[in-house]
């Protein structure tokens, strides 16, 4: 029986897999055949899928190709990997190849050792643009000084568990969360691995801009009160502020140092309350968005089909 299992989400990577393929095959030699490849196609608009289908009827390792329905993100494409998969080690990785395939063999070393029950990766250094660099590290360190201390400095791009953390994973049934923090949250021993983040060679990348934002805010809103804290003491200080305006105002008025009576007060007092309840509705939007997602029940990612391959 398999007892190692890789989990590979597939997004527009067409032109990175005959590189993977070979990649893979050295990772499945050098563990001596012991490892199952779970391919999650999620619902990718190139000719991934049929490129997979293909390799997956010539490897020498079992794999599986698995269908989403569509395009459900590469955390519901990973959790859905971790489900299908059967070995007692699963691991995670991206299919462009910038995290070193070899990390694997690394990380179920340590779990094969009892030395810990999930592994990560820690990223020692990156070659990403300036300005990607700089706004990751600037998200990182804020997430780590308000929300999961415990995070490596630039996030968690790969990792590997035993049974018992992807059980505690896979109880968690949340939409609109983030499985690296969910990770985090269950506990269990932990081990670092410090590795040099590749440049992406082929294809370009589809965690844009917009992607990044969805993925902050659900790392935030998901795991800590911090924005409603900050919001709660914003309006304390504007409630202060106005009352100390208020009577710096009306002390003024009194003594003749203002003429206009009230005009310049409603203004300032209008303009920075309204902003303020403005955004502290936009913000409490947000959370009764994400209580009422979770109260719809919804799966959190559909299943069209799977394709078997490799060695029984």
């Amino acid at each position: 029986m398999t007892t190692r299992s890789l989990v590979i989400p597939v997004y527009r990577n067409a032109e990175n897999i005959p590189a993977l393929a070979e990649a893979l095959d050295e990772l499945a030699r050098t563990l001596d055949g012991d490892l199952e490849v779970v391919f999650v196609i999620d619902g990718s608009p190139d000719n991934s899928g049929a490129l997979l289908i293909d390799l997956a009827a010539r490897t020498t390792y079992p794999c599986k190709v698995v269908f989403h329905s569509r395009n459900f993100g590469a955390f519901a494409a990973i959790r859905t990997g971790m489900e299908i998969a059967s070995g007692d080690y699963v691991a995670a990785m991206a299919a462009d190849l910038q995290e070193p395939p070899e990390l694997m063999v690394t990380f179920f070393r340590i779990l094969a050792a009892g030395e810990a029950d999930v592994v990560f990766g820690k990223r020692v250094g990156r070659k990403d643009p300036l300005l990607t660099r700089m706004l990751s590290n600037a998200f990182w360190s804020a997430y780590r000084a308000f929300v999961l201390p415990d995070i490596p400095k630039g996030g968690v791009d790969v990792f590997a568990c035993n049974r018992a953390v992807l059980a505690a994973v896979l109880s968690i049934e949340e939409p609109n969360s983030s499985l690296v923090a969910q990770l985090f949250w269950v506990g269990f021993r932990r081990e670092f691995v410090p590795y040099q983040r590749r440049p992406r060679l082929l294809g370009k990348s589809s965690w844009n801009l917009s992607r990044r934002f969805r993925y902050m805010m659900d790392s935030v809103l998901s795991f800590s009160d911090l924005p409603i804290m900050l919001v709660l003491w914003l309006g304390a200080i504007g409630c202060l502020t106005s009352i100390v305006f208020g009577l710096v105002t009306l002390v003024a008025r009194f003594t003749g140092y203002i003429h206009e009576a009230g005009y310049a007060t409603q203004l300032l007092l209008t303009l920075f309350l309204g902003s303020l309840i403005l955004g502290v509705q936009g913000l409490l939007g947000l959370y009764i968005w994400r209580t009422a997602e979770n109260t719809k029940k919804r799966p959190l990612r559909i299943i069209s089909h799977i394709v078997p391959g490799g060695r029984s």
